[in-house]
């Protein structure tokens, strides 16, 4: 099954169901994520910096690119609630605008 491995955020690595997004199975594994729009691709809380293995996600979707272009996306950067994994390993991090208060991040 395809993983994601978010660097930063202890204990995370995560396996990704076959259709879910990666804030389907995130949370699905218990890991609290911001997603201030409740995952309808509204804002940029739940995106996730990629730091191996973004050619291996889902294409980018209109409202990821739309964000690249306004400069609130960066081109290694995704939406969480827009992206999938259909295989493969995928490693990651949280941005620090997006670290929720409660959670527990190393650096």
């Amino acid at each position: 099954m395809p993983t994601l491995t978010v660097q930063n955020l202890s204990g995370a690595v995560v396996s990704v169901p076959t259709g879910a997004t990666l804030l389907v199975a995130l949370h699905a594994a218990g890991h609290d994520w911001m997603h201030a729009c409740g995952a309808k691709g509204r804002c940029t809380t739940c995106r996730l910096e990629v730091t191996e293995g973004l050619e291996l996600l889902s294409p980018p979707t209109d409202a990821e690119l739309r964000y690249r272009t306004a400069g609130r996306l960066l081109p290694h950067e995704r939406l969480t609630c827009q992206t999938r994994l259909p295989a493969g390993s995928v490693t990651g991090r949280v941005p620090e605008a997006t670290k929720l208060p409660h959670q527990h991040y190393s650096e």
